[in-house]
């Protein structure tokens, strides 16, 4: 049949293998092809960036700008819109986005593109796009520009608070944090005892001030604190005296803690030297306290060595002998020094030293650091037991004391200025890595231990190692980081420029060390009097070491 008959008579002339319709065509799917800040590119996250940013996003597909409202978002840490401008270009595939107003200063921000950007022929985005702005710390001055030595005052006096005034009420002893309620700490006391001499010779408080205080806490300590062979527990109850268990099995004796603790009386004992009755008494039961420390029976069934930790329901269960290189030299110190329970040159050369266990000899930023785990550790280990003990001068067979500890410290500040995990802020400025709080926990921050945490106390209680680098440390905590972590107490424990973070807290143990080993640059007066002890002295000389303050 003719084809023109098959239409006249409507009749299809499509065969069974013709093809069905195409269906209508639907929009093509586009990609995003590149990102720039302020022009450049270093992926998805910027830091140190200014406070009104140029994002420019480019697509493989001209864009469709009545889709921006949805499909673009300027964002804050906290979740709140950011207003801004845009502009296409580069053929509209490109979206520059600006802020409408300067962002804030040390601000997180996120500038997204969703799946809701459209092209101009209605495509869709393939996936979202986001990048991630840091902006750049306010550089101004926080607070007045004051000389070096008024700010080191200031320091001293502001951190002296912590134990002053929040010292507990009943007890006078610290508290082991500004959250702790009546949980005081024996080494975080003995730290703050350490603090009085010096607030009373910087004029903060009266001689007659101090003393009182001292007869609190040494009454305290001598009649009501429970102790364990003469050893008192890491944690007790302020008001009651009773041990409050630090973990489980930590429920006892803390010999470490302890000897922090002894360190803080023997330096108050040695300042409050005066003939009258009050001062003799006091000295007469720090005396008690001090000789009632079983130091010798640590050694568990006559060890060579001493054990950390005691318990009546778990004896030695803890079993953590002490042993360095880490911050208990002073325990052994102390052992050694004992006038009633002292340890031998053996149970030092054995347990302390390992037989030269700890020795470590490497260079590290060019700088040999005699004794210790690689890069040195966190910084306490340098400072914690040379509040009292002065290493300038101190030697014996495995190192000079004050080589490890500058050492260790200018190790510390190089890994921080040379920053090999590229954490946001560290520099030759803001440096200092040692245990503290950080985001969401406790760390003993190293180099080898690195969260990206930075805590005051380390570099400023390195001021008598880096009086240099503790001053450049302690300027920018104080003039360009003060409105966020300086407070009633002096600075906040910790803080973190990579996550934004800065802690609220403050830690008997970080506090301390700042007040005294400030004083120690400044004029030794802990390390005076401290290493005036005639029982140091000679427990000193006893287990191999040597000082021109031990004449």
């Amino acid at each position: 049949m003719h084809i023109g008959l098959f239409l006249w008579l409507g009749i299809s002339c499509k065969s069974e293998q013709d093809p069905k319709p195409t269906p209508p065509a639907t929009p093509s799917s586009f990609g995003f092809n590149s990102l720039k800040v302020n022009d450049s590119y270093s992926g998805f996250d910027y830091v140190n960036v200014n406070l009104k940013p140029k994002v420019r996003f480019t697509f493989s597909s001209s864009l469709n700008n009545s889709s921006f409202a949805s499909a673009i978002t300027f964002k804050s840490k906290t979740g709140e819109s950011i207003a801004f401008s845009t502009t296409l270009e580069n053929g509209d595939s490109t979206v520059l986005i600006t802020p409408s107003s300067n962002l804030d200063y040390l601000q997180a921000y996120t500038v997204s593109a969703t799946k809701a950007l459209k092209s101009k022929a209605n495509g869709t985005l393939l996936s979202e796009v986001k990048v991630n702005l840091t902006t750049a710390l306010d550089s101004t001055d926080k607070f007045p520009v004051v000389s070096d030595d008024a700010l080191l005052t200031l320091v001293q006096k502001q951190t002296f608070k912590y134990f002053w005034d929040f010292g507990h009420p009943i007890s006078g002893l610290a508290r082991e944090r500004n959250s702790s309620g009546d949980v005081v700490t024996s080494g975080g006391s003995g730290f703050g005892v350490m603090t009085i001499p010096i607030a009373i010779e910087r004029k903060f408080i009266s001689r007659t001030q101090g003393l009182e205080r001292m007869q609190k806490i040494v009454g305290f300590l001598k009649d009501k604190a429970q102790k364990f062979h003469g050893a008192f527990p890491h944690w007790l109850n302020g008001a009651t005296g009773a041990v409050q268990p630090f973990s489980t099995k930590d429920n006892g004796a803390d010999l470490v803690e302890t000897s922090y603790l002894i360190q803080g009386l023997l330096t108050a004992r040695q300042y409050f030297n005066s003939a009258n009755a009050a001062e003799t008494t006091l000295r007469a039961n720090i005396n008690t306290i001090w000789q009632s420390v079983e130091w010798d029976w640590f050694r568990k069934n006559n060890e060579d060595v001493l054990y950390w930790h005691w318990s009546p329901e778990y004896n030695w269960d803890m079993n953590h002998q002490i042993k360095g290189w880490n911050e208990c030299l002073i325990t052994y110190a102390l052992a050694a020094s004992s006038p009633t329970h002292s340890i031998t040159k053996v149970v030092y050369d054995n347990g302390w030293a390992g037989n030269a266990n700890f020795v470590n000899g490497k260079e590290y930023y060019g700088l040999v650091l005699p004794l210790g785990e690689p890069y040195g550790g966190p910084l306490f280990f340098s400072q914690y037991s040379f509040l009292g003990l002065n290493p300038t001068g101190l030697t014996d067979r495995f190192a000079n004391y004050f080589t490890q500890n500058k050492n260790h410290s200018l190790i510390n500040y190089n890994y921080c200025k040379t920053n090999p995990q590229s954490f946001y802020g560290y520099s030759d400025q803001c440096w200092g890595l040692t245990a503290s709080d950080i985001p969401n926990g406790y760390n003993a921050n190293s180099p080898t231990n690195d969260k990206g945490v930075v805590s005051p106390t380390a570099a400023l209680s390195a001021f008598p190692y880096t009086p240099t680098e503790s001053m450049k440390a302690l300027k920018f905590f104080y003039y360009k980081l003060g409105d966020k972590i300086w407070g009633e107490y002096g600075f906040h424990d910790a803080f973190s420029l990579q996550e934004l973070w800065f802690a609220d807290s403050y830690l008997s143990i970080d506090q301390g060390p700042i007040v005294i080993m400030i004083e120690n640059q400044r004029s030794g007066l802990p390390w005076k009097l401290f290493m005036s002890c005639p029982e140091v002295k000679a427990g000193l000389k006893k287990i191999g070491f040597n000082s021109p303050n031990l004449n």
